[in-house]
């Protein structure tokens, strides 16, 4: 499991979050993402990026670029923030069905949905980096024992 990819709406709040602390897991993988609507070319929103740097995080250089059939078919496994995302690839990608999963899936009954913070306080912003960063510490040690 080698090629990771991290998909949100836009890819400039929770995904550029999720691949940079993905990234910092996992150095030694292939790690992108991109938004299923993105915002291409424009960078992580300002919010994301102050957060993350107050986590060690620069993201400053990440440039939103949209989902593509090729990235699909790239990855190992496709990390999404929400259900309505999971089935919207499903729906877009059928042959990619088996690869992809919640960043909030934890296993059976531990399930939670990362918010879209896009326009909202910092508090919402803080509260997804933060589900975020606790969905990423349980994939990656997931992702160490399958590798």
């Amino acid at each position: 499991m080698d090629n990771i990819l991290l998909v949100c709406v836009g890819n400039i709040c929770r995904s550029p979050v999720a691949e940079a602390l993905l990234k910092e897991q996992l150095p030694d993988k292939n790690i992108w993402s991109a938004g299923l609507s993105a915002l291409v070319g424009r960078p992580a929103d300002p919010l994301a990026q102050a957060i993350a740097a107050e986590h060690g995080l620069d993201i400053s250089a990440h440039r939103a670029q949209q989902l593509t059939s090729w990235m699909c078919t790239q990855a190992d496994l496709l990390l999404v923030m929400e259900d309505g995302h999971r089935q919207e690839l499903e729906t877009r990608y059928p042959l990619a069905r088996g690869k992809i999963h919640c960043l909030g899936d934890l296993g059976p009954d531990k399930a939670f949905q990362i918010a879209d913070p896009y326009r909202l306080s910092r508090i919402a912003f803080e509260a997804a980096h933060a589900e975020i960063d606790r969905g990423v510490h349980f994939w990656a040690n997931r992702i160490r024992l399958l590798s």
